[in-house]
């Protein structure tokens, strides 16, 4: 569940609508078609095929803001198919804060996470966010990878795919199971039918090999990279396939690359559901505020009890069981939005009062009328990156497996993905990262991340020889620098300036407090303005 589906922050919007206007490679893979699998394991060399033609210098226009009014906008043809260079462009649409500082160290390029995530709006934050000294060295470059945003073609398959009100994501009868089965088949069916010539090539590799030629059309010998949640992964790749081209890379919240991307989902499930729980712990030390007792399991068994009336009678017509999980499922990648949830919550269970619940899915839960781009690719990239179970029977005994162990988001996960097990197009075998070719690199991560648990910091730190992990030790939440941890904030401008990258622990920022009405009580303001532009499932 990777990637930024639902609403944004009114800021992020304000964003967006002024953007809006203004090393040895494996024969085998050097050898296979763009369509063709690629063995597990495999190098990855430059694409095959004829060489591309040198890339046009950048057109840089303003598109400042009231915020960022150095911003500038640009676009980029690209291959659609990077072993057929001369074949079929694509556009590509970039941001930049351009650096001031005498002396650059060169662009900067940042990711959101997704697949599917708008890094357009990304850089501007990251060049506020750093020390004025830091900002000023790197051109810092905002991106839409294909396939996403104002990049050209953007995917959109099905519109409509999570208007409300679903089938229960935790299917226990046939015909629940079947009616969720319809609803992702004809999902698959209707991005075959309407994207089928581009999605061979919505994948991972090819949004690195966009990343290279972002490169060479800024002119520069190498970039640097700021990727937050899967684009720990995107960068990764990029560094296996141009390990000379890196200057520095910053990967926070970090993906396992050995579980790209079923097992991924399956951990995910499991740091969810407990993640959900450390949720519910603190609604029960809040009791006076909440009401709902004193005593994690009970809370939780209340939260369940809420979930089965909602089955019954969704609130306001728009919230069943689904879309509660929707709406909680933030909770599981920042912890500011814990006091608007208990509080939705606790008027629901404590006294009958359905409408903060439903707010709180229409700020949460529901999906914005653009979100179907960044589903449509995070389908398309998870669904090609690697092979997914085929055999529904497989999935099934693996989600009822997981679900006995984390109820809160299993199934619900399940179908998030599941259009993949009905997938046209071939997948591919997800590389090996493995690589010590690279400068060090820097990697976050906290501890209790659900969205990327920990032991994938740990895998990819054992990947990239010679990078450091600076772990949060006790938090929680999903992204968690450049958002006023200042302990880890220090150590990425600190890595930046200088390209030294050491091994540390920060403490985790303090858990929010109850807020007396309904609003986030973040524990940083950075961090409500990140995680907003981090989205949800990102």
């Amino acid at each position: 569940m990777l990637h930024p589906l639902k609403k944004r922050t009114p800021l992020t919007k304000r964003i967006a609508l002024a953007l809006s206007t203004g090393t040895a490679a494996a024969a085998a893979l050097a050898a296979a078609p763009a369509g063709a699998a690629v063995p597990a394991g495999a190098a990855m060399p430059a694409a095959a095929g004829a060489p591309a033609a040198a890339p046009a210098a950048l057109r840089w226009t303003g598109c400042g803001t009231t915020r960022y009014p150095s911003l500038q906008c640009a676009s980029l043809q690209v291959p659609l198919d990077h072993a057929a260079p001369q074949g079929r462009r694509i556009t590509l649409a970039l941001t930049r804060v351009p650096h001031t500082a005498a002396k650059s160290q060169g662009p900067l390029l940042v990711n959101p996470g997704g697949p599917g995530g708008s890094g357009r709006n990304l850089a501007p934050y990251i060049a506020s966010a750093l020390p004025k000294d830091v900002a000023a060295q790197y051109d810092v470059i905002g991106f839409d990878p294909r396939g996403v945003g104002r990049s050209e073609p953007a995917l959109d398959c099905a519109a409509g795919h999570f208007d409300p009100v679903r089938p229960d994501s935790v299917p226990r009868t046939a015909q629940a199971e079947q009616a969720n089965l319809d609803r992702v088949r004809a999902f698959a069916e209707a991005c075959q039918a309407r994207h089928g010539d581009v999605l061979p090539y919505i994948d991972t590799v090819s949004a690195a090999r966009d990343m290279e030629a972002i490169r060479a059309a800024l002119g520069a010998p190498k970039l640097s990279y700021f990727g937050y949640s899967y684009g720990t992964y995107l960068g990764a790749v990029y560094a296996k396939l141009h390990p000379g081209r890196v200057h520095r890379m910053v990967l926070d919240s970090v993906v396992d690359p050995d579980g790209v991307w079923y097992e991924d989902n399956l951990a995910q499930d499991r740091a969810f559901d407990a993640r959900h729980r450390a949720f519910l712990g603190w609604v029960a030390d809040h009791d006076a505020v909440y009401r709902l007792g004193t005593d994690r399991d009970e809370v939780e068994e209340r939260w369940y009890a809420m979930r089965a009336a909602l089955a019954a009678e969704p609130a306001g017509g728009k919230v069943g069981p689904s879309e509660l999980e929707d709406t909680y499922m933030p909770g599981g990648y920042y912890n500011g939005y814990w006091p608007v949830l208990a509080e939705a919550f606790s008027k629901y269970a404590a006294d009958g009062d359905a409408a903060p619940l439903v707010a709180a899915y229409e700020k949460f839960g529901a999906v914005a009328p653009t979100a179907g781009n960044g589903y449509s690719v995070y389908t398309a990239v998870q669904c090609r990156d690697s092979a997914w179970p085929s055999d529904w029977n497989r999935w099934r005994a693996d989600m009822w497996r997981t679900h006995a162990q984390a109820p809160f988001m299993t199934w619900n996960n399940a179908w998030y993905n599941a259009p993949c097990a009905f997938w046209k197009t071939e997948p591919l075998q997800a590389p090996d990262v493995a690589n010590a070719d690279l400068p060090p690199a820097l990697l976050l991560q906290a501890t209790e991340d659900a969205a990327t648990p920990f032991g994938g910091a740990l895998a990819m730190r054992e990947k990239l020889k010679g990078s450091a992990l600076v772990v949060e030790a006790g938090g929680g939440n999903h992204g968690v620098s450049m958002g006023g941890n200042s302990c880890l904030d220090d150590k990425v401008a600190a890595y930046l300036r200088t390209g030294a990258a050491a091994d540390a622990t920060c403490a985790a920022q303090p858990a929010p407090q109850p807020s007396a009405g309904t609003r986030e009580a973040a524990p940083a303001a950075g961090g409500a303005v990140l995680h907003g532009l981090l989205g949800f499932r990102s």
